[in-house]
């Protein structure tokens, strides 16, 4: 739709027209008796403001609904027309704009509308003394009287479109000559601003002096985007501190990466919670601070904040200015909140050496560029040690007496989450060859690590899986049955095996459970191990002999203290329960809170019998189930009155018997 303005209303001055909320200033400096040429504009609906010719004051403002009308493809003239005063001008019509369509007839007027505002938040957070409280000045009347620092106003409105003056003046000044700063703004319409003065305003006393000045956003909200979140812009106002990272330690998040003095992130959406803020350098390698933001506890849901940081590092360098801190501005102004300072997260981490290649039999574990653990030995564990959480670090294993992290054997980086514990077993082979197979060097992660039983009177264990010749794997116990499942090399199980302080039998089979490749004896009871976490290696080499002699296989125990590995006690391997044919069942549901349904099938007839255990071995129900033909069947079990945890089912046949996992849950 194409739009030749003509101004026309003869007690009018000079004018300009202005599109408010797309910013395009559409006539300017246009008098009476004057066109400005076709405006060629994409047809839709816009407001146009009537403007003095110093874009400072807006007359008055009307729709153009050039889309609403049906308007595309069209030609128009609007005219200013009729008298902005018509008192003086035998009282005649009055000021408006009217459209002349190239079909002539009665001129369409332009519906009047309220002039179009922005909405603006002033936050002061300049930490010089000598700008401790300032007056802040709208053009040439004082909009914040005795401002002072670490404070925000309320929201307020601007009118959209016409350029304003914001100055900054010492406290109790009288008018805007030679203020410490003045600024022109233009806002467009509906649009919402936040306004940072921030800065150095004294000659000397300051390192690094960074100069005064206003910081705008463009983007801001006095509400959550999200009904029941909390979001949160981010402003860099400390002068003396570098370039940084916010990060969230214990959920994991990087809310802020690489914000320079002066910069603004974008709103965080946050779910309303209580969250930790750790500072960082901007590789994330140091944690320079960590502040509590209570979002929830503050009942701020729904709210949208803006947190800055503020005061200096080093006050010291600073005038013995305010100390570095994060402060958080509400919509409704007022004081900022400091956020609550809170000792750095720290995750805590366990490292286990069970790599059986000779070349790494005695190694240095680096952590970043500092030796961490020196002469390391091959069936050894760190005790538990603090890491920072959320900083990103490296893991270096050297051979022994290495002086720097050059070229080293495996290198590899880790951010932990706060309040985390980290088991981390180093294994594999170095060595070039000598090996078979030659799986390489590793470091594999558990974050699931305990350093004590959840349980008064248990022992909890952790199984690995390290032993690089050794195929998938079953762990049972002789009474109670299977504990781990087909297990391959450098996994974990899937979690602790929370077993009551007992002696126990281990056999170690193949993965269809029918094959005993080893048996050791686990003294939990007789090592008073009670109330301890542990974690299980397999370890070595079941064929020496193809892997340069390295250490035959066996189960080795890392205690949370650290130390020497505590090899199991071998068995004698006894076959008694080890039999051809295991009956497959089905079990559902499996976690189960009340009812547990077993199927099965038999090919012919036999005697049958099912049994659970604790995994004490102790027998919580056993169920004769008589003389069965061949077929299908299916049998109740009610568990509601069993205490929730893993049990053992164990079915018997004349000739097969199965055992499988079950767990209670409430």
């Amino acid at each position: 739709t194409d739009v030749l303005v003509f101004h026309g209303a003869t007690d009018a001055p000079t004018v300009d027209v202005y599109e408010p909320f797309a910013g395009l200033r559409a006539v300017d400096d246009m008098s009476y008796g004057e066109f400005a040429g076709y405006l060629e504009l994409a047809n839709a609906d816009y407001s146009l403001q009537v403007q003095t010719s110093d874009g400072r004051t807006a007359v008055a403002e009307y729709g153009a609904p050039l889309e609403t009308l049906g308007l595309a493809d069209s030609a128009l003239v609007v005219v200013a027309s009729g008298f902005l005063n018509p008192a003086d001008n035998s009282d005649g019509e009055a000021f408006g704009l009217y459209v002349a369509l190239p079909v002539g007839g009665a001129l369409i007027p332009l519906p009047s509308v309220d002039i179009a505002s922005a909405r603006v938040q002033v936050i002061h957070n300049s930490a010089d003394a000598a700008a401790a409280t300032v007056d802040v000045w709208y053009n040439d009347q004082v909009l914040l009287d005795d401002f002072a620092f670490r404070t925000a106003s309320p929201f307020f409105d601007v009118t959209a479109g016409t350029e304003f003056d914001i100055t900054i003046q010492p406290a109790s000044s009288s008018d805007t000559t030679n203020g410490l700063l003045r600024k022109s703004y233009t806002l467009m319409g509906d649009m919402t601003y936040v306004l940072v003065a921030n800065g150095i305003v004294s000659a000397s006393g300051y390192s690094p002096a960074t100069p005064f000045d206003i910081y705008v956003n463009a983007m801001g909200r006095e509400e959550a985007g999200t009904a029941g979140n909390t979001d949160v812009l981010v402003f860099h106002g400390a002068t003396d501190a570098p370039t940084v990272d916010v990060y969230e330690p214990y959920a994991g998040l990087r809310a802020v990466d690489d914000m320079s003095y002066g910069e603004f992130a974008g709103y965080l959406e946050l779910a309303n919670a209580d969250y930790s803020l750790q500072v960082q350098t901007s590789d994330g390698r140091t944690a320079v601070a960590e502040y509590g933001a209570p979002l929830e506890t503050l009942g701020l849901a729904d709210s949208a904040l803006v947190v800055v940081a503020s005061g200096f590092l080093n006050p010291a360098d600073n005038s013995d200015g305010e100390a570095f801190g994060l402060y958080v501005a509400l919509p409704v102004g007022g004081a900022l909140i400091p956020l609550p300072s809170v000792d750095i997260a720290s995750a805590r981490v366990q490292v286990i050496h069970n790599s059986a290649d000779a070349a790494a039999a005695t190694v240095d574990v680096w952590y970043n560029d500092q030796v961490l653990l020196d002469d390391f030995a091959f069936r050894t564990a760190s005790p538990f040690f603090d890491v920072t959480a959320g900083t990103e670090f490296d893991i270096t294993i050297q051979p022994a007496s290495s002086s720097d992290t050059t070229n080293g054997l495996l290198r590899k980086s880790y951010t932990l989450m706060g309040d985390m514990t980290y088991v981390l077993v180093a294994n594999g082979i170095v060595s070039a060859s000598g090996y078979s197979p030659a799986t390489p060097f590793d470091i594999y992660v558990n974050a699931m690590g305990r350093e004590e039983a959840g349980t008064a009177g248990n022992t909890d264990v952790l199984v690995f899986h390290g032993a690089t010749d050794a195929p998938a794997v079953d762990i049972y116990e002789t009474t109670a049955g299977e504990l781990v499942d087909d297990l391959a090399y450098g996994e974990f199980d899937d979690d602790y095996l929370e077993l009551p302080t007992a002696d126990y039998s281990l056999e170690v089979r193949d993965e269809t459970g029918t094959t005993v490749v080893a048996a050791y004896q686990a003294p939990l009871a007789t090592l008073s191990l009670d109330d301890s976490a542990l974690v299980a290696v397999a370890s070595g080499f079941l064929n020496p002999s193809n892997n340069s002699e390295g250490a035959a296989f066996g189960i080795w125990v890392a205690l949370p203290m650290g130390g020497n590995l505590i090899e199991l006690p071998a068995a004698p391997v006894s076959t008694n329960d080890i039999l051809s044919q295991q009956i497959d069942l089905q079990i559902w549901p499996n976690p189960a809170s009340r009812n547990l349904t077993v199927s099965f099938s038999l090919d012919d007839a036999s005697e049958v019998s099912m049994d659970i255990l604790n995994v004490a071995g102790q027998m919580v129900m056993s169920r004769d189930l008589g003389t069965r033909g061949s077929g299908s069947y299916s049998e109740t079990i009610d568990v509601s009155t069993f205490r929730e945890g893993m049990y053992l089912l164990r079915f018997r046949s004349d000739q097969n018997i199965s055992t499988s996992k079950i767990k209670v849950v409430r």
